[in-house]
């Protein structure tokens, strides 16, 4: 989402002192077919969005980690809506503005911006669901690792000293990355980890907090198993 787009819409957010409410770490705000009156916007932290699917497993869609809508804004006549999404909060903990749906539509149908704020929301949750469908067709279970890798380092990768890679500052279990992947389990995702590893595309170091975390030695190395 453009950045002016999500700004001019935290500012009127702020403008109107609409309420917020802060979950913590784990727990979710939403689940995915439940009803909803409100429209949640993530002012602060980051959440992980994701959808069950028919034989149970959980199958993640992405991580967010600014300020954006969670909630798709169907037909503004409903007063309650399906969430389209299960919704954790992977900080340690995370704000969200919630607004009633119908008063939503009554602001943005009296306000310009607003208006393009939502074309752009459209437009933009359009390219994300093509391009998510054509990574996972056009990738095996390695290219999607290293496509979900690569992504993670530009939303949580700091530069390390002297070229030494991109440290990924932000815990994630390679449960979560087999969900984000559609790879089966866990194990499948530890031996493709290894893989890497021993080819010098990836390590393994510590934040500043003493936490272990991924490093990309060499993006160029690991781009080379993505598709495009």
């Amino acid at each position: 989402m453009p950045n002016k787009d999500i700004d001019d819409l935290v500012r009127f957010l702020k403008d109107k002192q609409i309420s917020t409410i802060t979950k913590k770490y784990h727990s979710y705000l939403t689940f995915h077919g439940l009803k909803a009156a409100n429209v949640f916007i993530l002012k602060e932290g980051i959440i992980k969005t994701s959808v069950i699917l028919q034989d149970g497993r959980e199958f993640n869609i992405s991580y967010i980690n600014q300020p954006d809508v969670i909630s798709l804004l169907h037909d503004e006549a409903l007063q309650y809506d399906k969430q389209p999404f299960n919704v954790r909060i992977e900080s340690e903990t995370a704000t969200f503005y919630q607004v009633n749906r119908v008063e939503f539509w009554q602001y943005v149908n009296a306000n310009s911006e607003l208006q393009n704020y939502v074309k752009q929301y459209y437009r933009h949750r359009l390219s994300e669901t093509f391009a998510r469908i054509q990574r996972l067709t056009m990738n095996g279970k390695m290219g999607a690792l290293a496509n979900f890798l690569h992504d993670i380092a530009e939303k949580f990768g700091r530069d390390l000293p002297d070229g030494a890679g991109v440290l990924i500052d932000f815990n994630v279990t390679n449960e979560d990355i087999a969900g984000f992947c559609g790879i089966a389990n866990q194990t499948s995702v530890s031996r493709m980890m290894r893989k890497l590893k021993l080819e010098d595309i990836i390590d393994f170091g510590m934040s500043n907090d003493g936490k272990r975390r991924i490093i990309i030695t060499n993006m160029k190395k690991l781009d080379d198993y993505i598709a495009y």
